[in-house]
């Protein structure tokens, strides 16, 4: 089968909610990334085949078709094409696996993954609440045939990750040193520079705004859970945040005919899916899906990025799949680093290829919990 290289992967710093790039335009911060992809690779934007870039809460100035307005806005040629992808926060992951399948299929030589989401600007779950308007409440509240099969159960993600937490018996207390843990990470691996290959700076803002190195346990111990005698609370959440991500997929002959240098290449991509109302638990089927399918064990897999959208979800995923702590989010998660939806898949991907590249190692896996019970899960491989 053909190979789908990745020639390089960049990122904007995170931008926490109403900070440094809440006021950016949404296809800016977007065409932000994808500038600074073409003039680190010095590929030619005419001759891309597609841009794919996942975005959740696609109204106002993130509707239309965000991938295709913000590769306009890059000033880069009209003959190509964009479509803007919805799997909820893993839509940017899912980016990259549409890229990489074209690619792999033959379809297609060059083509742009990535993300973008301004969530200060358009706040999470704006594209549901609209919908009250419109006499929908939610999104299958008026469905006979949801509520044939799944009743009228809460479908909340506050609810699945405090499920999480009482069905796999995860203390408040482990989840907070969790936290704390992951704040921890994020400033060293800041401090340490880890991050800097991967960031572009945009708007002044060259650092993730979102760490918190004043962050204690006896703080986050006071905070109040967000349901009523639930366990989580917003210092176990992933934070509310900006930017955008963006990477570039090519084949082997565009490689050869573009003389690009990979920097690795997709070893395995999959999806799978579980129960909506338990909603985040599906890391955990999609990853043992994914090394069955690679003929691979945890063992084999040197590096992991699981996103942070709750501690408990990332804590319930290391007991069900036996993956070491010291390999899972070593620079920090969601939990610090932020959660812009629509970039969060390639931006981990960029953090993941970085940190291969820093510590020699060779295989990474990355996944992450999705609305609607999903899960994605990619392997890739560093090139020598």
């Amino acid at each position: 089968m053909p190979e789908a290289y990745l020639i390089d992967a960049v990122r904007t710093p995170v931008g926490r909610r109403g900070g440094g790039l809440s006021t950016i335009h949404p296809a800016d911060l977007g065409a932000h990334v994808i500038t600074a992809l073409f003039e680190r690779t010095g590929a030619d934007p005419s001759e891309v085949d597609d841009v794919m870039f996942g975005c959740v809460d696609t109204i106002g100035a993130q509707a239309g078709d965000i991938a295709r307005t913000a590769w306009l806005v890059a000033g880069y040629p009209e003959q190509v094409p964009g479509v803007t992808v919805d799997r909820q926060c893993g839509s940017s992951q899912q980016a990259l696996h549409f890229a990489a399948q074209a690619v792999m299929s033959g379809t297609a030589d060059l083509v742009v993954a990535g993300g973008v989401q301004n969530m200060s600007r358009i706040p999470i779950g704006s594209a549901m609440t609209l919908g009250e308007q419109f006499g929908d409440p939610t999104p299958t509240a008026m469905s006979p045939g949801w509520a044939h099969r799944y009743g009228d159960e809460e479908l909340s993600q506050f609810r699945a990750a405090d499920h999480i937490a009482l069905r796999w018996e995860i203390s408040r207390a482990e989840m907070e040193e969790f936290a704390l843990a992951s704040h921890q990470r994020a400033i060293a691996a800041r401090a340490e520079g880890r991050f800097d290959c991967e960031i572009v700076a945009c708007n002044g803002i060259s650092d993730d705004e979102t760490p918190r190195a004043d962050t204690t346990l006896e703080r986050m111990s006071g905070l109040k859970p967000l349901r009523e005698h639930g366990r989580i609370t917003a210092a176990l959440s992933s934070q509310l945040a900006d930017g955008a991500s963006a990477i570039l997929v090519a084949s082997a002959e565009a490689v050869r005919r573009y003389k690009l240098q990979p920097r690795a290449r997709v070893h395995h991509l999959s999806a799978r899916g579980a129960d909506p109302v338990a909603m985040l638990t599906a890391p955990i089927r999609a990853t043992r899906h994914a090394l069955r399918r690679a003929g691979m064990t945890v063992d084999d897999i040197d590096l992991f990025e699981v996103n942070e959208a709750f501690a408990s979800v990332v804590l319930a995923w290391m007991r069900e799949i036996k993956a070491p702590w010291e390999k899972v989010n070593v620079n920090g998660g969601g939990i610090a680093l932020g959660h812009p939806i629509g970039a969060t898949g390639t931006k981990l991907t960029a953090t993941l290829l970085n940190e291969l590249e820093r510590t020699g190692a060779r295989f990474g896996l990355q996944t992450m919990c999705e609305g609607g019970g999903q899960a994605n899960v990619t392997i890739i491989e560093r090139l020598p």
